[in-house]
C-alpha cells in the first residue's frame, strides 16, 4: 500500500441526505490496538456518530467499533466510547466557532486509512429540513430524465 492510498472502511451516506455539507476537513482519531485490528477488519459504523468541541478538545462520539475477535475479553475496548480527534488548535477554535452558530453541526462523513493512520472525513453540516430532502430527490429524477433522453437522442 502506498503512503497516499485511502482504505476507506466505513461511509455515513445518509449524512448527505440529511444535512447541507457546508465544508470538509480530515481529523487523525486516536485509538487503542484492539480498535485499530477491528478496523483493519472492515468493522465500523458511523451512521449515528457526531463530533463535539469540549474544552478546547475535538471528541467523536457514537462511533461504533466492535470488540475484536481474537482479544482476551480484558484487553478489548468498549464499542461506543467517545474517541479523540486529532485537529490543530486553530482548526478547534474555528469549528467551535462554527457550531456555536445554530443550526450547524459536526457529522463525520467516511472513516479510513491514509496509509497506516486511521481519519475521519469530518463535515460542518446544517440540518436539513422536509421540504429540503423532497425538493433534492427531484432535482435528482430530472437530472436522470435528461440523461436518459439525452441517451436516447445520440
Amino acid at each position: 500500500m502506498k503512503r497516499d492510498e485511502i482504505k476507506v472502511i466505513a461511509e455515513n451516506r445518509k449524512a448527505r441526505h440529511d444535512y447541507h455539507i457546508e465544508d470538509t476537513l480530515e481529523a487523525g482519531l486516536v485509538l487503542t490496538g484492539t480498535e485499530v485490528k477491528s478496523l483493519r477488519g472492515g468493522r465500523c459504523s458511523i451512521r449515528e456518530s457526531y463530533a463535539a468541541i469540549e474544552a478546547g478538545e475535538a471528541w467523536l462520539y457514537n462511533m461504533h467499533i466492535p470488540p475484536y475477535q481474537h482479544a482476551d475479553a480484558r484487553f478489548n475496548h468498549d464499542p461506543r466510547r467517545r474517541r479523540k480527534l486529532l485537529l490543530h488548535k486553530r482548526e478547534i477554535a474555528s469549528l467551535a466557532g462554527l457550531t456555536a452558530q445554530k443550526g450547524l453541526t459536526l457529522v463525520p462523513l467516511r472513516v479510513y486509512f491514509r496509509g497506516s493512520w486511521a481519519k475521519v472525513e469530518l463535515a460542518v453540516a446544517r440540518g436539513k429540513r422536509k421540504y429540503d430532502k423532497r425538493r433534492d430527490i427531484a432535482e435528482r429524477e430530472a437530472k436522470r430524465r435528461i440523461a436518459q433522453a439525452m441517451k436516447q437522442f445520440k
